[in-house]
């Protein structure tokens, strides 16, 4: 919580996303913040309870809650009173959720991927992101669009498209849409990669670094990787945990870029710098911690479960904000994009991982 402190006396408390108009600066009083966090909070809640539903346990929590955010709003409409606690969960439960995940992830599993693997998920994450920008602009989706897509199918899916936007300021249609992408073509390649091991002949640790390198979620390369057995489960897992580091440096360089990007389009007026992501070196910090203490098994899989439930209630605020009618006026091409690049991150980290002679 001191870190989260630390970020709003900053002067980084802008909303992760632009509220509605004549809302730009909600009231966080205490007593005005509780029928918003109620809201969110109960359609996390759902969405962990709709993953016992058969079929339905191969969504992560948040998936299903920004799909049930989206869908309350466009139908039911979100109430004036819950926009204080949304814009709450956007910006200080986002950054304790992103700092969390650093508890996920050690120096030691890095490691384990070895110099060739991280060599290998590093550069397919610069490649896919550098792709995605420049066909992004080649079939004219916007910029900010762009770059979410580029981030979420990069990295780490929906986590990243969502802290990549704490420098990019994008509405909140462009994050639903680009979390909508990478969750289609993450599942896709969910069902798809498992029946793919024997005839691309690559062993467990040929296709669990594979699938940690171009999977877009978590919760999506456990699923795979685990269909081939244990020990490509639990290294395409590592390797996936590997990747998700690396989305500190690059929210990190975004917000340098976008700062510079800002100044030099200032015309001489003073314009205010976009927010350094200050959080992401608490996410970096929690990684050390958790490479340097042992924590109990318990604990920890309390803390990870947290974590998602944190994730969720951002997202299903980011759902509750999000107008559909928005989402249908920017077209295909955004779509186009998502599976463009889906397709390049698969075919060009299956090429190094063979070239590498992880078989």
């Amino acid at each position: 919580m001191t870190t989260i402190e630390a970020l709003s006396a900053s002067g980084t408390t802008h909303p992760l996303l632009p509220p509605a108009p004549g809302h730009e600066h909600p009231p966080l009083a205490g007593t005005t913040l509780w029928p918003g966090l109620l809201l969110t909070g109960l359609i996390a809640g759902l969405s962990f309870a709709l993953r016992t539903v058969p079929g339905v346990a191969t969504f992560s929590p948040m998936i299903l809650a920004i799909v049930i955010g989206l869908a309350f709003h466009n139908v039911v409409g979100t109430p004036r009173r819950a926009k204080a606690g949304i814009a709450f969960s956007l910006r200080k439960i986002l950054r304790l959720a992103i700092i969390l995940l650093g508890l996920q992830l050690t120096a030691s599993q890095v490691a384990a991927v070895g110099a060739a693997g991280l060599g290998i998920i590093a550069l397919t994450l610069v490649a896919t992101f550098l792709f995605t920008q420049w066909f992004g602009r080649v079939i004219g989706v916007e910029p900010k669009l762009v770059e979410l897509i580029a981030a979420g199918t990069s990295i780490c899916g929906a986590s990243a498209v969502i802290a990549t936007n704490t420098v990019t300021e994008a509405p909140d249609e462009d994050v639903a849409y680009a979390v909508a992408c990478v969750t289609v073509f993450g599942s896709i390649s969910m069902f798809l990669y498992p029946v793919l091991p024997a005839l691309l002949h690559l062993d467990p640790h040929g296709y669990g670094l594979w699938a940690g390198a171009s999977i877009h979620e978590i919760a999506q390369v456990v699923a795979a990787t685990f269909q081939d057995g244990r020990e490509a489960g639990d290294f395409g897992t590592i390797a996936k945990l590997s990747r998700v580091m690396l989305l500190a440096p690059m929210v990190i360089a975004l917000g340098l870029y976008s700062a510079r990007r800002r100044v030099a389009h200032a015309h001489g007026h003073l314009r205010r710098k976009p927010p350094m992501p200050w959080f992401v070196l608490g996410f970096v910090a929690l990684v050390g911690v958790n490479s340097l203490v042992v924590l109990p098994a318990a604990p920890k899989g309390w803390i990870v479960q947290l974590t998602t439930f944190l994730l969720s209630v951002a997202l299903a605020a980011m759902g509750l904000e999000t107008d559909i009618r928005k989402l249908k006026a920017k077209g295909l091409k955004p779509l186009l994009l998502g599976a463009a690049s889906w397709l390049f991150i698969a075919l060009f980290s299956l090429a190094l991982v063979k070239l590498a002679d992880f078989r």
